[in-house]
């Protein structure tokens, strides 16, 4: 039974299943909302005193509840957002970092802000989107970023870090690395351009926009249509979009498989490595539209698991035999892209 304990509405023993997109059943055993620094302070201060983990959630998009979260969850609600004209043709915008991202992404096309459109969709919050360095079609969030601000767990105290404090890298950051679990972000800081900044070289754009000159607005549309088409929503199937990062490995690896498998797609990253689509080595498997009990890979998309009622122990059983399929078929090996939390065997 959850039971207020603190002014900055503490609860205990709170079932998390609302608060992932996975749906998956694990509790916390301390949980509370932050609305404003002030809150986050006063969270800070009860879980310095009760010597308590620290897990921040924006909206549960990119993580495995493997198990219950021992020590204090914090949601992190924070709202806002601000911008600054620089000259005639740039623009910084902040976000508070419980912003929802797709949502910022339409405002700053609203208001003529250019550059994000590619990563329209893409579940989650703003201050959750550096810690991934999220991306899709040929666009990271670190091509735009200036710096975000975030409060040093260990001591209150709060920072602003640039890109180059960040360590962007694909599907990686400093916060994925040797700062993790040492800050909180709450807000994120962005340059974009009064002039439309079309980025539309992708495959899979250039074959949906069928030679077209494209506009910001129908590049925004055509991404929305094209993720909607493959991914499914979350609130109808539970998921977190894509599973396992995409494996870059040696080009002489990737030539030697083409011998076996010729269509197989690959992108050069450079001169001697490339990357290879997760979802076609996991669907070459035979896991497209597979159902393993309560959990499965999604008919349409085998870069997404699916949860039919199940938990977060069936559901990395499932990655782990996707995972040891993959390397035994093709040697490569698969990294699972959410960040997993809980204890679990």
């Amino acid at each position: 039974m959850n039971s207020p304990v603190s002014q900055f509405n503490l609860q205990q023993d709170v079932c998390l299943q609302a608060f992932n997109t996975l749906s998956l059943p694990a509790r916390a055993e301390y949980f509370c909302v932050i609305n404003d620094l002030k809150q986050l302070d006063q969270a800070l201060g009860f879980a310095k005193d009760k010597q308590l983990k620290i897990t921040p959630l924006g909206e549960g998009s990119n993580l495995v509840l493997a198990g219950d979260i021992k020590g204090l969850v914090i949601v992190i609600n924070l709202k806002g957002k601000e911008y600054k004209q620089l000259d005639s043709d740039r623009v910084q915008v902040a976000f508070a970092a419980g912003e929802n991202w797709h949502d910022s992404v339409a405002y700053c096309l609203q208001q003529g802000f250019y550059g994000l459109e590619n990563l329209a969709l893409i579940p989650g919050t703003v201050g959750a989107a550096p810690i991934q360095n999220i991306g899709a079609y040929g666009v990271e969030l670190s091509d735009f970023f200036v710096s975000l601000t975030a409060v040093e767990i260990a001591t209150g105290e709060l920072l602003q870090l640039t890109a180059k404090d960040c360590e962007f890298a694909y599907r990686s950051s400093i916060f994925k690395q040797s700062a993790l679990d040492k800050y909180i972000i709450v807000s994120v800081c962005f340059q974009l351009s009064t002039v439309p900044n079309i980025n539309a070289d992708y495959p899979v754009l250039k074959t949906e926009l069928k030679g077209a000159k494209p506009t910001p607005d129908l590049l925004f549309e055509t991404v929305c249509r094209i993720r909607q088409s493959k991914l499914p929503d979350p609130a109808q199937i539970p998921n977190v979009g894509s599973f396992f990062k995409n494996p870059v490995v040696p080009t002489s690896q990737v030539n030697t498989l083409l011998s076996d498998y010729p269509t197989m797609p690959n992108y050069p990253q450079s001169q001697n490595l490339s990357k290879i689509p997760a979802a076609w080595l996991i669907e070459h498997c035979g896991y497209k539209g597979h159902r393993q009990g309560n959990v499965g890979v999604h008919d349409k998309q085998a870069l997404v698991l699916v949860n039919f009622q199940g938990d977060g122990a069936e559901l990395l059983a499932l990655a782990k035999r996707i995972e040891e399929d993959v390397m035994a078929k093709f040697a490569i090996q698969l990294e699972i892209e959410p960040r997993i939390y809980g204890d679990y065997l």
